[in-house]
């Protein structure tokens, strides 16, 4: 029997009517922190100070692995000194990053470093296109130093074999709307063209026709001898060289790049730590990329300001006598985004969640945490953990979000926006996945839409110190709570939870009902009265372990006896439930029945795995699957999926959890799937020995 049936069905017998009937401590929102704390932090943390060290960190050419991070990382350790943080609590951990060495599944990028660069348009007309690096995206990341005066051929995206046929490009430029490292594998690597020239045709740089994408090589380990060099353009002078192509004009450019170059370097990973008083051994975390061309100051040297400025704030609070040093330790780190905390986990077995033995409680990410509401039409993003990793910290990060919102933020400089944030389901997209990979709560504060991501429109302009100090609020309140929760905190918060968890519960049952037909006296399918009592199954078993997860926090006789009472309500109302949509919890249990896959797959890896896999280490025949129409399985499903494989779930309860969060998906293809990653290595099957 599965793990969610087993515990409805254990405590199916509890009365429904008298538990539902306990009388609740506490369901509204009102604020979880206390005032004194909270304005504490209103005083002390700063957008204004935050929104200076984006300028500075915006000046910097901070591409992963390159000198220009190195530079980054410097300067933010030199503010961490300014602000009083001793070498044993602030110091840069360097990895090697050459584009040769691993960490687990990810390949380092290489080192780099380019003087400058320049593409010059010298028939028909003779015109400057753009130069490196006063504007740092014009030069596709990653390039070696050349120098190429050649012809332009127009190859449309430039992605794929069929844009190639017919023509010739080899010792020539090429001109393609696709993402520029990806042009430069098909177009240089495959066909023998010299060099690559990509711009932007989507709706965006219609709307914004100047602004220039950030694109990159990325070159492979077995690529790295023979990549030549790349320039981003914008919708304007690309549209315009196009033309001049297609009205047969000869357009001949010259373009050169001067410097080093791909070389060996490393990744710096900038690390503060303010250590607990009473239980230093836990931890929780604060997180933010530092890395992106110049100058990049949404995404992410924003996120990078917000955390430095919360560490300044914290400690001043703390060493001033005004704030009491906290319970846990503070951890912040500053890293190369994806690559850096691979690199940081391989280093660190430790850095992993109770699930897993260790003791690192919490992580908030904070990635393009600054946007002017008022110039980019955004609102701030909370994503909520995976329904793999359930915790109460989806319900403080709320909480704080909403008496944010009630504090009148205002700066001297910032804009007169007002709030305006959202909680949302569980997405990938940053380095939060790192930590949830490894069972530790970890949620994502950013902002959507911004039209300027990764173009040369992310200037410090677009962010506003009002919105860096919100969100810093929001982060500092989350962290600083549940580093001191206290008995009384514990008992609060457990009532909180359990209020939400019964709406997540209430949303699940009518997921259920529109999966089984919504009428309970329907002859429905089998298949989709599974569906929806495996939805309500699991989201019963979800919302009872995020009730549980307080626990982490605040451990007592009292708090255990809140929990318990909530996991019985939760129980009662699933059984409801399932009893109201004619779901027999027996029969889900049973699974699938011809379709039942009881194969038991266990990781090899720590950390997310690489995008790229499985399909990058298969044959192209079996590879051609994962972009087809047939492959089910989106960006975060795949995601889940690996978190969902601990050694004891059998394939079909991987799908079947997966389909709870996700809808339903054949278990033919996650058994599919689970059998790819076991040939490239990165699973094997439980009992097969370890690899």
């Amino acid at each position: 029997m599965n793990r969610p049936v087993a515990l409805l069905q254990s405590l199916s017998a509890v009365l429904i009517l008298g538990t539902l009937a306990t009388p609740l401590r506490a369901q509204d929102a009102a604020p979880l922190l206390d005032a004194e704390r909270r304005d504490l932090l209103h005083e002390a943390l700063s957008g204004e100070i935050a929104k200076d060290h984006v300028i500075q960190i915006t000046r910097h050419h901070r591409i992963q692995g390159s000198r220009g991070y190195r530079d980054a990382a410097e300067y933010v350790l030199a503010q961490l000194r300014a602000y009083g943080f001793s070498e044993e609590e602030a110091w840069i951990e360097s990895f090697p990053s050459d584009g040769r060495v691993r960490y687990q599944t990810w390949q380092s990028p290489s080192g780099w470093d380019i003087d400058r660069a320049e593409l010059r348009m010298i028939e028909p007309f003779d015109e400057r296109l753009v130069g490196y690096p006063e504007v740092g995206m014009s030069l596709i990341t990653y390039s070696n130093p050349g120098d190429v005066t050649a012809e332009l051929v127009w190859v449309g995206s430039g992605t794929t074999d069929a844009d190639y046929e017919g023509k010739d490009v080899a010792g020539k430029f090429v001109l393609a709307t696709g993402y520029g490292g990806e042009v430069h594998r098909h177009a240089v690597l495959e066909h023998g063209a010299a060099a690559v020239v990509a711009f932007l045709d989507d709706d965006r740089a219609t709307e914004h026709p100047d602004i220039i994408q950030y694109t990159g090589m990325w070159p492979r380990t077995e690529e790295l001898e023979d990549v030549t060099f790349g320039f981003n353009i914008s919708n304007r002078q690309g549209e315009r060289l196009r033309q001049l192509l297609e009205s047969g004009q000869r357009v001949v450019l010259h373009g050169f790049a001067e410097g080093t170059g791909l070389e060996p370097f490393f990744m710096d990973v900038v690390v503060a730590r303010i250590r607990g008083s009473r239980l230093p051994d836990e931890e929780l975390v604060f997180s933010a990329h530092l890395d992106h061309p110049k100058e990049s100051a949404n995404d992410n040297a924003s996120g990078s300001a917000a955390i430095l400025d919360i560490a300044r704030a914290l400690r001043d609070l703390i060493e001033s006598g005004r704030l009491e040093s906290p319970d846990r330790t503070l951890r912040f780190l500053w890293v190369p985004e994806w690559y850096g905390p691979q690199a940081y986990l391989d280093a660190h077995p430790e850095m992993a969640g109770p699930e897993l033995g260790g003791s690192w409680l919490a992580n908030l990410n904070m990635d393009m945490v600054g946007e002017n509401l008022e110039l980019l039409h955004s609102k701030m993003i909370l994503t909520r953990t995976p329904s793999s990793l359930p915790s109460a910290l989806n319900d403080v990060v709320a909480n704080m979000a909403a008496m944010m919102g009630d504090i009148n933020v205002r700066t001297p400089r910032g804009s007169f926006s007002a709030p305006n944030w959202r909680m949302t389901p569980y997405s990938g997209g940053s380095d939060h996945m790192q930590f949830i990979d490894r069972k530790i709560p970890g949620t994502m504060l950013g902002h959507s839409p911004d039209y300027t991501h990764h173009t040369s429109d992310d200037t410090p302009d677009m962010v506003d110190p009002v919105e860096l100090e919100r969100s810093e609020i929001v982060a500092a309140a989350t962290l600083l709570y549940l580093s001191d929760l206290s008995e009384p905190e514990a008992l609060e918060l457990v009532d909180q939870v359990g209020a939400n968890a019964l709406g997540r519960l209430g949303s699940a049952a009518r997921t259920a009902r529109q999966i089984s037909g919504g009428d309970p006296g329907r002859e429905s399918e089998a298949s989709s009265m599974f569906e929806a009592g495996n939805r309500v199954i699991h989201e019963a078993d979800w919302t009872a372990q995020t009730v549980r997860s307080v626990l982490l926090f605040r451990d007592s006789p009292a708090v255990r006896r809140g929990v318990a009472e909530w996991e019985s309500r939760l129980a009662a109302l699933g059984t409801s439930i399932l009893g109201d949509l004619g779901v027999d919890p027996a029969a889900v249990a049973a699974g699938e029945g011809p379709e039942d896959d009881s194969r038991v797959p266990a990781r090899l890896t720590r950390g997310p795995l690489d995008f790229g896999l499985p399909a990058s280490r298969l044959d192209p025949d079996a590879a051609a699957w994962y972009g087809s129409p047939e492959f089910p399985l989106s960006g975060n499903a795949r995601f889940e999926l690996v978190n969902f494989i601990d050694g004891e779930r059998t394939v079909t309860d991987i799908r079947n959890a997966l389909s709870a969060e996700f809808g339903p998906i054949p278990t033919a293809a996650v058994t599919r799937y689970v059998e790819d990653l076991v040939e490239v290595g990165a699973v094997e099957w439980a009992g097969a020995g370890t690899g």
